[in-house]
């Protein structure tokens, strides 16, 4: 199983994007004169998420495939050299 961490970018940006997606929605429902409470923060919260998640998944896009980490691999050895007897 390859997992990867998330690139610094993906982070920086979906969080502003979490932020403005987050203000306009709220803005758009003051307009909409939809009052504020604990349904309408999380509809807020929910879409802004989703917004935010697919920013970073552009962003890890237009940076292409990543290298495979290391720690896995040396994981890996470090669990087969444990098996190995001790001389």
């Amino acid at each position: 199983m390859n997992l990867e961490l998330p690139s610094v970018w993906n982070l920086i940006i979906s969080t502003i994007v979490f932020f403005i997606a987050a203000w306009y929605i709220n803005r758009y429902m003051d307009g909409q004169k939809i009052g504020k409470g604990m349904t309408r923060g999380l509809l807020v919260f929910l879409v802004a998420s989703l917004v935010s998640w697919g920013a970073g998944e552009a962003v890890d896009w237009v940076q292409g495939p990543q290298p495979a980490s290391q720690a896995s691999k040396d994981l890996s050895n470090l669990l087969k050299d444990a098996g190995k007897p001790q001389p």
